[in-house]
């Protein structure tokens, strides 16, 4: 889990006549728009705040404007924070050929950047590549590339994402393997809250081989998608929920036969009991077609409850 630069407690009410007294803060040495918060060092050069932290915990403010730059974290725990939310924006540069920022340290935190125009060779050009560790994603937006967030795997880690935008992501071209909004690994534990998916251009909006997912309150607006595919693909199964999500199909897909899926790579990770309730879906006005909300390639009992489905739209189809 996370430690203490990402969640700190709340003080007791007694200190709270402290913070009335000025306290010093760090001098700034040096300018740039990436700030070492624990030092108060500036450097211009984002790789540079990362190294300084090391294999320590540390915060960086990332000043608003557009950022062509990228990084790589190796060690330590490390949260990058805009000063100014929504308006510190890292703009078409990656690192090693994968994104903008390359994750394989003992953890991160993510909050309030902006990660765009992201392509590489390969065509997984990502805001994010997470390798290993824990990462927290808060109040994000992840627009025009071709992936937003790619992990490998970590089955002991987890992704947690929370109140963030992930728009005109995702490809299936060039005879390349699909991109995708968001496309895990094999991670222990993936939660993703309080987040809308839309405007795909291709793949699935939420692809992921955890063993354990918690996928609630998010909304999954297809209507301006082109080409795209499941809104939420558990490609070898999973445990956990996906609850009171709002999903939308769009009229442009490249595969409309299913809006979640379970298992239809692998049986790697059981599915027996994952819960499927409070959700509401609907097909395009006017459409003409059938699709299903949950397919199933694991053959395990699902607890699939009460959903709200449009016309159109079957509950259920164990597929093989």
């Amino acid at each position: 889990m996370l430690k203490s630069i990402f969640r700190r407690p709340l003080l007791p009410l007694l200190a709270l006549p402290l913070l009335l007294s000025p306290m010093p803060l760090p001098a700034q040495q040096g300018s740039g728009p990436y700030v070492v918060a624990e030092s108060g060092r500036s450097f211009g050069r984002l790789q540079d705040a990362v190294d300084a932290v090391g294999a320590g915990e540390g915060t960086i403010r990332v000043s608003p404007g557009y950022h062509r730059d990228c990084a790589v974290q190796t060690a330590g725990r490390i949260a990058f924070v805009a000063a100014e939310p929504g308006r510190a924006i890292f703009d078409g540069v990656t690192c090693e050929g994968k994104a903008a920022l390359v994750l394989r340290g003992a953890g991160a935190r993510v909050d309030g950047l902006v990660f765009q125009n992201m392509r590489v060779p390969d065509g997984n050009g990502a805001g994010i590549r997470l390798e290993t560790g824990d990462l927290d994603v808060v109040n994000s937006l992840f627009r025009n590339s071709e992936e937003g967030i790619l992990t490998a795997d970590d089955p002991e880690a987890a992704l947690t994402i929370d109140r963030s935008t992930f728009s005109r992501l995702g490809r299936c071209d060039r005879g390349l393997s699909c991109a995708h909004s968001v496309y895990t690994g094999l991670y222990g534990r993936v939660v993703v809250t309080r987040t809308r998916f839309e405007k795909g251009s291709g793949g699935h909006y939420l692809k992921t081989r955890a063993r354990q997912v918690d996928v609630r309150d998010n909304s999954f607006d297809d209507t301006q998608g082109k080409a795209t595919n499941y809104m939420v693909d558990l490609s070898s199964g999973a445990t956990g929920r996906i609850v009171n999500n709002l999903f939308v199909q769009g009229r442009d897909k490249e595969n409309y036969s299913a809006f979640i899926t379970v298992a239809p790579e692998s049986r790697d990770n059981p599915s027996r009991g994952l819960v499927i309730d409070g959700n509401r879906a609907s097909l395009p006005q006017g459409i003409g077609r059938q699709s299903v909300f949950v397919a199933d390639w694991s053959g395990e009992a699902l607890a699939i409850g009460k959903n709200e489905l449009g016309a159109g739209l079957t509950r259920f189809e164990k597929r093989q």
